[in-house]
C-alpha cells in the first residue's frame, strides 16, 4: 500500500510540478518532513532530489519534442548552476534548517504576491536590462518566439538556483520560472520548458553528490523508485496540460504554490524554532 501511495503521489507532483516548469521538489519536501517526522532532513532531501531529477528528465523529454526548450541557453546557465547544485547538497549539513526554512518561506511568500499580482496588470513592463542574449526560433506548432535578455543576469540567477535546490531538494523551478519571465523576459511557455531541462540536470548534479556523501543509499530506495516511477508518468501528462493552458494561468498556479508552500516552510520553521 505504501508503494500505491507513493507512486501517485510522485504521479501527482511531477504532472503539476511540470506544468509550471518546476520538479515538483517544493510539494514533495514538505509532504516528506510531514510523512517521516524523524527522518534526516539530508536524507529527505536527496529523496526530493532524486525524484526531482525523475521528474525534470521525463518532463524535458516531452518539452524538447514539443520544440519549445532553449537549449542554448539551458546550456548556458548550467555552466553556473550544477557548480551551485554540487555546492548546496555538500552544505546542506552545515546550515540551520529551521532559520533557512524561515527566510525562505518569507521569499517564497513575497514571490508568490509579485507574481500574481504582476498576472492583472495588463499593461506590465518587461524588466528593463539590456538584452545581450537574443534568441529567435519556432516551436513545433509554428508559433515563433523572440526574446533577449541579459546573459551575465542569468547565469548569476543559475548558481543560486543550483545552490538553493540542492539545500532544499525543491528542484529550484519555483524560483527559476519565475525570475526568467520578469527577469529574462523570457515567454511563460519556454520559461517552463528551459527551466526543466536546466533542472534535469542540476538534480542530476546534486543528485550524485548525495550517493557519493552516503544521504541517498540502497535502504532509500523503496520509497526512491515508486515515487521516480510516478514522476516519470506524471511529467508526460503535465507537458501535455501545458498546450491547452494560458500562460497567465500557469503563472497563476505558480503564484499559488508559491504560497501555499511558503506557509507550510514557515510552519515547520516556527515549530522547529520553538522545540
Amino acid at each position: 500500500m505504501q508503494y500505491l501511495w507513493l507512486t501517485l503521489l510522485g504521479l501527482g507532483v511531477g504532472a503539476f510540478g511540470t506544468l509550471i516548469g518546476a520538479g515538483g521538489g517544493f510539494i514533495l519536501m514538505p509532504i516528506l518532513l510531514l510523512a517521516y517526522p524523524d527522518g534526516d532532513p539530508a536524507v529527505l532531501t536527496s529523496i526530493s532530489l532524486a525524484m526531482v531529477c525523475c521528474n525534470a528528465s521525463s518532463g524535458s523529454y516531452s518539452y524538447a519534442r514539443m520544440k519549445r526548450v532553449d537549449f542554448k541557453s539551458g546550456l548556458l546557465f548550467l555552466l553556473t548552476g550544477i557548480p551551485g547544485s554540487i555546492a548546496g547538497a555538500y552544505v546542506v549539513n552545515y546550515i540551520p534548517r529551521h532559520m533557512f526554512n524561515f527566510v525562505f518561506g518569507v521569499l517564497l511568500l513575497a514571490g508568490g504576491a509579485f507574481i500574481f499580482y504582476r498576472t492583472f496588470r495588463e499593461d506590465k513592463r518587461k524588466h528593463e536590462t539590456r538584452p545581450t542574449f537574443m534568441r529567435d526560433f519556432v516551436d513545433a506548432g509554428g508559433i515563433r518566439y523572440t526574446y533577449g535578455y541579459s546573459l551575465r543576469v542569468g547565469m548569476t540567477l543559475s548558481f543560486f538556483v543550483g545552490v538553493a535546490s540542492s539545500i532544499l531538494g525543491i528542484g529550484g523551478g519555483i524560483i527559476h520560472v519565475p525570475a526568467m519571465v520578469n527577469l529574462l523576459n523570457f515567454p511563460v511557455h519556454i520559461a517552463t520548458a528551459t527551466s526543466h531541462f536546466i533542472l534535469s540536470l542540476m538534480s542530476l548534479a546534486g543528485t550524485a553528490v548525495h550517493v557519493i556523501d552516503g544521504s541517498l543509499g540502497i535502504k532509500e530506495l523503496p520509497c526512491v523508485l515508486p515515487l521516480g516511477l510516478g514522476a516519470v508518468i506524471g511529467a508526460k501528462l503535465g507537458a501535455k496540460l501545458s498546450k491547452r493552458i494560458h500562460g497567465r494561468w500557469i503563472l497563476r498556479s505558480l503564484a499559488g504554490a508559491l504560497g501555499l508552500v511558503g506557509i507550510r516552510i514557515l510552519i515547520l520553521a516556527i515549530v522547529s524554532m520553538m522545540h
